[in-house]
């Protein structure tokens, strides 16, 4: 699902953001994940409960209370489920792309799947009492950091 919009708080055109929820455990250790294999520091991070990810929620639309979905931002494009998933995936160093053969399956059936993990993603890996908070060798890979 690609949604465009007007304003962009605190991206630039060419900057690419992976919004997560700060609680969730599995959502934590996707931005674990990607600190550790987006050498080239190609996204950057924001957690939707952060001041950045809440804006960016905002001038897309969504709700900023509750969180079903990892978004990545582009410049003003908003990419969201297995879309956005895939799109990472692809520019992530050798194995990685090679997920990317989830485009052959239609993005129906995708988002399908992933809404059953993220909608049981608490129940079935948990989710912090706070916000996890990025140390400081990964400050430079959070949005407004």
């Amino acid at each position: 699902m690609k949604q465009k919009s007007q304003a962009q708080p605190s991206i630039a055109p060419e900057d690419r953001v992976v919004l997560f929820d700060g609680v969730c455990r599995l959502c934590a250790a996707w931005a674990r994940f990607l600190i550790r294999f987006d050498r080239k520091r190609r996204f950057k991070l924001a957690t939707v409960q952060s001041p950045e990810g809440q804006a960016i929620l905002q001038s897309h639309g969504f709700p900023t209370d509750y969180y079903e979905t990892m978004l990545l931002a582009e410049g003003p494009n908003i990419y969201t489920k297995s879309t956005a998933f895939l799109r990472v995936m692809r520019e992530l160093p050798w194995p990685w792309p090679l997920a990317c053969i989830g485009w052959v399956v239609p993005s129906v059936i995708r988002d399908w799947l992933y809404d059953r993990i993220a909608l049981n993603r608490y129940k079935l890996f948990g989710r912090y009492d706070a916000c996890v908070i990025p140390n400081k060798d990964h400050d430079s890979r959070f949005l407004g950091e």
